[in-house]
C-alpha cells in the first residue's frame, strides 16, 4: 500500500467523528464514562490500522465539568514499514450539554508530526487555540465532540434525504456542513449484525475535509447510535471502518440481532 492510501485512511477515519449539529444537547443517553468502541480500518481484505474511540473518565474545563473523550488511529505493525501513523485526538465534553471546552490533537503520521489545542470559552464566544483567538458561534464543535452530539440525535423521524445544517470549527474558522440521512440497513461486522441507520457528511469547500468519494456510516439503529462501520471510495477501491470490539455501554445496544 502506498503512503497516500494509509493518509487516507487516517482521512476517512476522522469522518467517523464528523457528523455536526449547531445546537446543544438537553439530555442524552447514548454513552457514559467507560465506554469503549475498537474498529478495524480495511482496506480490501487487508488489514492496515486500527481506531478507538473511548471515555475513560470525566474531567473538569475552566470549573466544569466533562467527559474526557479520546480517539486514537494507529497503521499495523506490517503497514508501519510503508508509512507509520500515531493520532490522538481528544475533546472535553461539557457533561450536560455536549458541547466542547477544550481540543487536543497529536498527530504523527510518517516524518510529519502536529500538536494543536483549543480551548472554547462557550460564554464569551471565543476559541483560543495555538494559533490566536477566534471568534465562534455559540455551542459550536470540534471533530470529536462534534460526532458524540450527534449521537444524542433522534433520526426516528427523519425522511430520505432529509439535511441538517452542521457547523465546527477547523483552523480559525466556523465551517458549514450538513448531514444527509439515506434510511435503514441490516449489516454484519466482526462485533455482530445490527440494525443501522444510514448517515452521510455533506463536505462544504473550505471544510475539515474535501472527499473525492462519498462517505457513509453505519450507527445503530438505537439510543447508543455508535458507529458500526464508515466506508469511504477512493480511486483505486474501497476502505472500510468496522467496530470489532466494543464495552461500557449505557445499557443494552438494542440494535444488535445477532
Amino acid at each position: 500500500m502506498k503512503k497516500n492510501n494509509l493518509i487516507t485512511i487516517c482521512y476517512f477515519l476522522c469522518c467517523i467523528v464528523q457528523i455536526i449539529f449547531p445546537q446543544k444537547a438537553e439530555s442524552q443517553k447514548a454513552f457514559v464514562v467507560g465506554e469503549k468502541l475498537l474498529f478495524d480500518v480495511n482496506y480490501g481484505i487487508i488489514t492496515a490500522g486500527y481506531a478507538e474511540m473511548s471515555i475513560p473518565q470525566y474531567d473538569t474545563v475552566l470549573g466544569n465539568k466533562t467527559y474526557k473523550v479520546q480517539f486514537t488511529v494507529r497503521s499495523t505493525p506490517t503497514f508501519d514499514f510503508f508509512f507509520e501513523v500515531r493520532d490522538r485526538y481528544e475533546t472535553y465534553l461539557d457533561a450536560d450539554g455536549i458541547f466542547p471546552w477544550r481540543f487536543e490533537q497529536h498527530i504523527k503520521e510518517g516524518k510529519f508530526k502536529k500538536d494543536y489545542s483549543a480551548v472554547f470559552d462557550q460564554k464569551n464566544n471565543i476559541a483560543k487555540t495555538d494559533d490566536g483567538d477566534f471568534a465562534i458561534t455559540p455551542f459550536v464543535h470540534d471533530i470529536m465532540s462534534a460526532f458524540y452530539y450527534a449521537r444524542t440525535i433522534d433520526y426516528s423521524k427523519f425522511k430520505i434525504g432529509q439535511r441538517v445544517p452542521l457547523q465546527n470549527f477547523f483552523k480559525g474558522k466556523v465551517n458549514p456542513l450538513e448531514i444527509k440521512y439515506l434510511g435503514k440497513q441490516k449489516i454484519t461486522v466482526d462485533a455482530g449484525t445490527f440494525n443501522c441507520i444510514i448517515v452521510e457528511p455533506m463536505v462544504k469547500e473550505g471544510g475539515l475535509f474535501k472527499s473525492e468519494g462519498r462517505i457513509l456510516i453505519w450507527l445503530s439503529d438505537d439510543e447508543l447510535k455508535i458507529p458500526v462501520k464508515v466506508n469511504t471510495k477512493v480511486i483505486i477501491g474501497s476502505i472500510d471502518a468496522e467496530l470489532k470490539e466494543y464495552s461500557g455501554l449505557n445499557g443494552t445496544l438494542k440494535a444488535k440481532i445477532e
